[in-house]
């Protein structure tokens, strides 16, 4: 089975966003698929013996959408130049507004309300051809599949008051008293959702920053080790960097790729020289490099310079892999979001029936007189609706706050990781290697003998972290192979209350389950093989990433560096984005049950004379859209998860 995340092109809100899904997971060999509208693209898995990514891409066109499955392809590229498209068309879009405006208020004199009637309607469709196209274009696509999306809303209301109104110019001009047309709320419908669409796109670049500040921590070249002259060196690109070759990095480099170092000389030492590692493991001392040191991707050379040879490269670096655990976890969904999925797949069909109602009863209530306002009022309907904000509601949210731990060296795999912490009150923590690390003067054949404070040395700031677990009512449990007196001892160091010594693999699984029985949600953080048992059998799996592979490749979420107080930032953070979410989802709601009324006309029915007109409806829709984004990029504006305080949030 291969696993891969794929960008896509051209999604604007939730039903988008459940068009694709729902293609990708009926194509067979595709054994799941998950669509993220925030970050635009779907973590698909697939069995490459019967589908390929070239029909999985056809199928993904079929609908009105794209995959970017060619390497030649920038996404970012390509992003850029929608992105200036878009520009270009809300610019003329709102050109064309102000023209009908000045025209249909009388701003501007053209004669007669016939003359202006007509001039509007060659500016309207200007407006629809030009700007507009992609909204017909796309409704046209997935209509014929049978499915609806925004854009679907957006081409019934603007395609009904331009037909209208154009019906009303041509055929009943000289009718009095004249018959209103609507040729401004064409035109603000589609010069609004444009609008709306711009910011949000700039407001969604927003969180994807901290995917580009892992990105850019790869140069786009190395300098290549002549193997035929040891001294010349080359620069090449970074992509014809092959296995086995030796690179040289110079004081103030980044490493471009992961290898071993042949040799290193620096003022401060004749067979070495320090690596800025901070950006990766999130430990603020430089790393000494020796021969047959490991060095990474994306790391800084302090000074001096040293050789290596590759023996990671491309996306196998662990820089890679820890950018492609970011997308994925970015990419995926959390349990509230499949809920929304569903009902976005049925929310547009459900809006164009309110807007048909809407239109009978107000003909049937007003008779021929009340025909256009039957007709504003199903089209205010129609572009009130809004599944965007409810879409963007929880993947904007997620996208921020799994990027602002990945900044604090926090890496979460998935969505659901994320919002299990909150809910976690246990904690299970292995002592070695997790709390403590051992002194490297022991010498273990007489460690028995040595003072308990001599054989370990309790990490920086473990005692404040477990003291802030604790605080926010976090029961801990230490577990440790040593016995019992040593146990106590570094129990005591670290504040914890509760331990057990002398303990095997399964007395840690042991422990997990028996927490759980007793109703806890129950964290496990280890780094080593024997930690695996228990991080497996845990609500949510915490390793250390100084540790075993075993471990990491077990664990939910990995802390990159030694620095314990990530424990209670990432459970803090998982209550401020999973609040997040709540509150995103709340409004997103509300606006709708509130607002889709208003604009059928409801209020009339109570005495009240007001109604939400299709132009203010298309500016309220873009507004609830660009609020949810922005609301959800208060995560990274914020400091307040970043200390241990906030904890108790």
């Amino acid at each position: 089975m291969n696993q891969r995340t794929i960008p896509v092109v051209g999604m604007a809100c939730s039903s988008c966003s459940a068009n694709v899904e729902r293609t990708l997971r009926s194509i067979g060999g595709v054994v799941s698929a998950s669509v993220n509208l925030a970050s635009r693209s779907a973590l698909v898995e697939w069995d490459p013996a019967v589908v390929s990514l070239e029909q999985m891409k056809a199928a993904v066109n079929g609908i009105g959408f794209d995959l970017v499955i060619e390497q030649d392809r920038s996404v970012v590229e390509i992003e850029r130049r929608e992105y200036a498209l878009l520009r270009k068309k809300t610019l003329l879009s709102w050109l064309f507004a102000v023209l009908v405006m000045s025209v249909s208020m009388g701003w501007l004199n053209v004669g007669s309300r016939n003359a202006a009637n007509q001039v509007a309607l060659i500016v309207s469709l200007a407006n629809i051809l030009v700007c507009g196209r992609q909204f017909y274009v796309s409704t046209f696509r997935q209509l014929r599949h049978g499915a609806a999306n925004m854009d679907t809303l957006v081409t019934f209301s603007t395609a009904i008051s331009f037909v209208f109104s154009a019906v009303v110019t041509l055929f009943f001009s000289h009718r009095q008293p004249a018959i209103d047309t609507f040729f401004d709320a064409s035109v603000m419908i589609i010069t609004f959702v444009l609008t709306g669409r711009l910011l949000e796109e700039r407001a969604k670049n927003a969180t994807a920053s901290s995917i580009r500040t892992l990105m850019g921590l790869q140069p786009k070249t190395a300098h290549l080790v002549s193997g035929t002259a040891p001294h010349a060196v080359d620069e090449v690109p970074l992509s014809t960097v092959s296995l086995g070759d030796v690179l040289e990095v110079r004081a103030g480099e980044k490493i471009p790729v992961d290898g071993s170092v042949t040799w290193a000389e620096s003022f401060m030492t004749e067979d070495g020289a320090y690596v800025d590692e901070s950006m990766i493991t999130g430990e603020p001392t430089p790393a000494l490099k020796r021969r047959f040191g490991k060095v990474l991707a994306g790391t800084v050379l302090q000074q001096g310079r040293l050789r290596f040879r590759a023996t990671q490269v491309g996306e196998q670096t662990a820089l890679a892999g820890i950018i492609r655990m970011v997308q994925q976890a970015q990419g995926s969904k959390a349990p509230v979001q499949r809920v929304v999925d569903r009902l976005a797949l049925v929310f547009v069909p459900t809006v164009t029936v309110i807007a048909l109602l809407t239109f009978i009863v107000w003909w049937i209530v007003g008779g021929s007189a009340g025909l256009p306002h039957a007709i504003i009022s199903a089209v205010a309907v129609l572009v009130i609706a809004c599944p965007c904000a409810m879409g963007l509601a929880t993947p904007t949210a997620l996208m921020v706050g799994i990027g602002k731990a990945a900044e604090r060296n926090i890496l979460i795999k998935d969505a659901t990781a994320l919002e299990n912490l909150r809910k976690v009150d246990a904690l299970v923590i292995d002592k070695t290697g997790t709390l403590t690390i051992p002194n490297q003067s022991i010498d273990f054949t007489k460690a028995d003998d040595l003072p308990l404070e001599e054989r370990e040395t309790l990490k920086p700031f473990a005692r404040e972290a477990m003291s802030a677990l604790q605080s926010a009512g976090v029961e801990v449990y230490m577990m440790s192979g040593d016995k019992d007196a040593a146990a106590h001892y570094w129990a005591e160091k670290a504040g914890i209350a509760h331990y057990q010594s002398g303990v095997k693999p399964q007395d840690k699984e042991n422990l997990v389950r028996q927490l759980q029985a007793e109703g806890h949600h129950v964290a496990m953080v280890g780094d080593g093989i024997n930690d695996s048992q228990a991080l497996a059998a845990a609500d949510v799996s915490i390793a250390i990433g100084t540790g075993t592979d075993v471990a990491m490749d077990v664990a939910q979420v990995t802390l990159m560096g030694s620095d314990l107080r990530a424990l209670p930032e990432a459970m803090a953070l998982s209550k401020r984005t999973i609040g997040m979410i709540r509150q995103n989802l709340f409004w997103a709601f509300v606006y709708n049950v509130v607002c889709i009324p208003m604009a059928a006309g409801m209020l009339r029915l109570f005495g009240i004379d007001f109604q939400i007109s299709p132009v203010l409806a298309s500016a309220l829709m873009a507004l609830s859209s660009i609020s949810v984004v922005l609301n959800s990029l208060r995560l990274r504006w914020t400091k307040g998860f970043t200390s241990l305080s906030s904890f108790n949030m």
